[in-house]
């Protein structure tokens, strides 16, 4: 509604503008042609006002999933993030060096993030139960998503929808088998694993990366909080 609101605002802008510079040609009243150019100034106006408008209100949106991030991640996630980051064989991740690491550290361990390799493929099970444990939560982030407009994570979100679904399509059918074991036989299925559980390294570490920047006592919290509860998880 707002986009077709903006856009009627615009054409009866240009519409008036159009109006009163064709009556200065019939008429060559120079008075006319000032009338003509108050509409153009106003759609200028109009339009910048908008972006300004807008950008708050990407801002906004932003800081509010920022807090859910917060929420979410600080507690029905906790387990998954750990299990994750503790399975990694490269790059060097534990959790005690992600809360020495200054800014610049965290970065460079975010580029190397771009290849993630695991210790074995039953750490690799392990996670993957996580993520199949964790469905509500991806649900209620692509609900999230959806209400804000947020592509890439509305994206990201029914990846992972389709891909619990298959774990749990095939846990279903062989329940005392490994989901990696027959993902390990089909090129697509172990690419698709690797791109999940890798991306869920490279979002975490977008996430400290953005709280170290903004909220950095935080950023030292919710580490804590992790290193805390890794404990109960077996490296």
């Amino acid at each position: 509604m707002r986009i077709f609101e903006n856009k009627t605002i615009y054409v009866v802008l240009a519409v008036v503008s159009a109006l009163f510079l064709w009556l200065y040609y019939q008429t060559h009243i120079e008075f006319m042609l000032h009338l003509s150019a108050i509409p153009l100034e106003a759609l200028v106006v109009v339009f910048v006002v908008e972006k300004i408008l807008d950008n708050r209100a990407i801002n906004e949106r932003r800081k509010q999933l920022m807090f859910v991030k917060s929420c979410m991640f600080r507690d029905q996630m906790r387990d998954l993030f750990i299990s994750n980051i503790q399975n990694v064989e490269y790059p060097d991740l534990t959790l005690s060096k992600l809360r020495t690491s200054d800014l610049n550290e965290l970065k460079q361990l975010r580029n190397d993030a771009a290849r993630v390799e695991y210790k074995s493929m039953d750490k690799m099970e392990n996670i993957i139960m996580e993520y199949v444990k964790a469905e509500p939560v991806w649900q209620r982030f692509l609900e999230i998503a959806i209400n804000y407009n947020f592509e890439g994570i509305i994206r990201d979100m029914t990846d992972i929808q389709h891909f619990i679904q298959d774990v749990r399509l095939f846990k279903r059918s062989n329940p005392d088998k490994l989901y990696i074991h027959e993902a390990a036989k089909n090129k697509q299925m172990i690419d698709k694993v690797n791109v999940i559980l890798g991306d869920g390294i490279r979002k975490f570490l977008d996430y400290l990366i953005e709280l170290k920047e903004k909220q950095p006592e935080l950023f030292y919290t919710i580490i804590s909080d992790y290193e805390a509860s890794a404990e109960k998880f077996v490296r």
